[in-house]
């Protein structure tokens, strides 16, 4: 009888030593998921309608400086009012973290905590947050998109707003790139990329930057790259 129960305490012994292995894997892949933290949701299961814009930086806080005296929250600004206006066009719901030249709280820090809060809490298939370049050499130009190393639905995003951007700037060869270190990328839960659109340090880009004209065409190209991401997500939605 004893001899009996030797292999139905070995199963019954190895089937709990796969359930734990199951938990402790499951733990660990929240642990790792995540950023700063904050796990990322998945963008299929998102309202792939919703959409954040975040121009940067917004009342004491001017940004850049371009080399022309243009100030980089005020390009950011009319850039993402334009990116708005034709994804309203598209049937997109299009949130604002700021619509006027105010930031969101009195210091830097709180302000960008608030950003994110924002971003969290409505829960968009992808926030963009738009900012404008600089750099010490004056000859650097062209728009780049960066992504969190750790973020899939960021890097793709990135990558259809970056096709989009150098389909514009032909001369453009920049790619997209991963930063774990800036605030706004590590501290959502939600997909974010932060496009650059070009450098304010560089003079004939900076005139660009700051003209009407110019700016509808970085909208277009952003905007265009948005949509291109939304349909790729519908896509994979339908396929599963």
């Amino acid at each position: 009888m004893w001899k009996k129960a030797v292999p139905v305490a070995a199963l019954v012994g190895l089937i709990m030593l796969i359930l734990v292995c199951q938990m402790l894997g499951t733990h660990l892949k929240m642990g790792f998921t995540g950023r700063g933290g904050a796990e990322e949701t998945s963008a299929a299961v998102q309202n792939d309608r919703v959409i954040v814009l975040d121009p940067g930086h917004g009342g004491i806080d001017a940004g850049k400086l371009g080399v022309n005296g243009t100030e980089e929250k005020e390009v950011n600004l009319k850039i993402a009012l334009k990116v708005k206006n034709k994804l309203d066009k598209a049937d997109m719901e299009v949130i604002l973290t700021r619509e006027t030249d105010d930031r969101l709280a009195d210091s830097q820090v709180e302000d960008l905590r608030e950003r994110v809060a924002l971003m969290n809490r409505e829960s968009p298939v992808i926030a963009v947050s738009i900012h404008q370049n600089s750099y010490s050499e004056e000859n650097v130009s062209g728009a780049q998109v960066f992504y969190h190393s750790r973020s899939e639905e960021g890097e793709r995003a990135a990558e259809a707003i970056q096709e989009k951007l150098n389909e514009l700037q032909p001369d453009n060869k920049k790619k997209i790139k991963s930063n774990d270190t800036y605030y706004i990328l590590k501290n959502t839960e939600v997909p974010v990329i932060i496009v650059e659109c070009g450098f304010l340090s560089n003079y004939e880009e900076a005139q660009k930057l700051s003209s009407d004209e110019y700016q509808e065409e970085i909208a277009e190209a952003v905007s265009d790259g948005i949509l291109l991401y939304i349909e790729e997500i519908r896509q994979q939605t339908n396929a599963g």
